[in-house]
């Protein structure tokens, strides 16, 4: 079998390993599924080894694992583990059950009573949930900051902090973070530091997926991602992804073993097999429809601010032409937009409402990264956790554009924005 290193990423996501110890792939053209909660062994002296070996960083060119019970390790999901760690172009790769799993894991396996987080303004609803309900009752205070201030962020970080989070693009409003300054700014504060100490970036892809975008080569440390959205993308199975340096594995598989949440090998299987070969086939039809839906929006009276990477006005466009490039490195914009309306001309929850009754190519449900095009209301939805300040607008609508006509997506919106528009004597 030929060595795969030269081919392109697109067609490695297809393909996937031409060789892996894990599993015999001379002769599978689809992969199998393996679904065994546990495995026989030769010899307690097999079982010894299994447990003694685990966490041991595997090379597909080296020996078969042995194989003693899913919770610690089995062949579908660690294959999935090392295509997504390759996309990433990582070091290792450990999967979980859902997004949050792998955010809780990554943090949690690291993080000690009296460490500090640095997370972004604005995050994902539960994200934000985790930092506020859970770890400050660890003894694990977490802050706010805008991490493109690096003056402000300079001030706020100190011996304690660990950790500096982030989603870019942001979760709802897409805003950008340059991780190039901000790894700039790492670098000088690590070089008084010992190792195990580090202040360390994180960056949750999971609106860019590695097609759109790979942080690790901007400078990220970890990243993170719920393979729910669009590497899943049929909307069928919940994941979550971590992909770190390889001083973090055996942390990473212990805290999973022993908190148990581990990504199902039949979730795993049907994201290897049907969402990473078409990852970059369904981003590219979402960001074509994408870039027409964006300027449509911003040309309807009553909509005030539409963000969308792919649009000229938006206001971090060259930071976008730096950092969200596919493949190729073909400007990636993603398939994700974001827009406020002036509620005394649109009633943005009318809108909603009357998508939810009469649409047939926009459907009102959370998520995002589907092959249906999802809208909904961050402010009521999934960042309804947030009680203060930093909550998305009341009149923010989030859109995720899926493999619909751009013809019949903006049918359904332009309608939905009649029947929203209040009258003269309303106003």
């Amino acid at each position: 079998m030929s060595n795969n290193d030269n081919y392109k990423p697109t067609t490695k996501l297809v393909h996937g390993p031409s060789h892996s110890a894990k599993w015999d792939f001379s002769h599978h053209v689809t992969p199998p599924l393996s679904s065994s909660t546990t495995y026989r062994l030769d010899s307690v002296e097999r079982g010894a080894r299994g447990f003694t070996e685990f966490g041991q960083y595997v090379q597909d060119d080296g020996d078969t694992p042995v194989y003693i019970y899913d919770r610690l390790d089995e062949p579908t999901r660690s294959i999935l583990e090392g295509e997504l760690c390759d996309a990433e172009r990582g070091e290792c790769c450990v999967t979980f059950a859902s997004g949050m799993a792998a955010i809780s894991a990554s943090m949690s396996s690291i993080l000690i009573p009296g460490d500090e987080v640095v997370t972004h303004r604005i995050v994902y609803g539960c994200t934000h949930s985790l930092f506020t309900n859970w770890y400050p009752k660890q003894g694990m205070p977490v802050h706010r900051a805008d991490l493109n201030d690096i003056t402000s962020l300079r001030a706020l970080v100190n011996d304690n902090t660990r950790v500096l989070f982030m989603e870019t693009p942001s979760n709802p409003t897409l805003e950008l973070i340059d991780l190039s300054a901000l790894r700039a700014f790492t670098d000088g504060i690590n070089q008084d530091r010992p190792e195990g100490r580090k202040l360390l970036i994180y960056v949750d892809n999971t609106f860019a997926t590695p097609f759109c975008q790979r942080p690790l080569e901007h400078g990220a440390d970890v990243v993170l991602h719920s393979l729910t959205k669009n590497i899943g993308g049929f909307g069928t199975e919940i994941g979550g992804a971590v992909i770190a340096p390889k001083s973090m594995l055996v942390g990473l598989l212990l805290y999973r073993k022993d908190f148990g949440a581990i990504l199902s090998s039949k979730s795993a299987w049907a994201i290897m097999v049907y969402g990473l070969p078409t990852l970059p086939l369904r981003l590219k039809r979402q960001q074509y429809t994408a870039n027409i839906v964006a300027p449509w929006l911003e040309s309807v009276e009553g909509i005030l601010n539409v963000a969308y990477p792919g649009l000229e006005s938006f206001p971090q466009r060259e930071l976008a032409l730096k950092q969200l490039r596919d493949f190729d490195d073909d400007f990636a914009p993603g398939n994700m937009i974001y827009f406020t309306v002036d509620d005394s001309i649109i009633d943005a929850k009318g809108l909603l409402n009357y998508i939810a009754k009469n649409a047939y190519s926009v459907t009102l449900a959370v998520s995002l990264g589907h092959t249906k095009t999802l809208i909904e209301s961050p402010a009521n939805m999934t960042h309804s956790s947030y009680t203060d300040s930093g909550a998305p607008s009341s009149t923010g609508i989030r859109l995720s554009i899926g493999l619909e006509s751009p013809v019949d997506i903006l049918r359904d919106l332009e309608a939905a924005v009649t029947a929203a528009r209040r009258s003269p004597q309303h106003a």
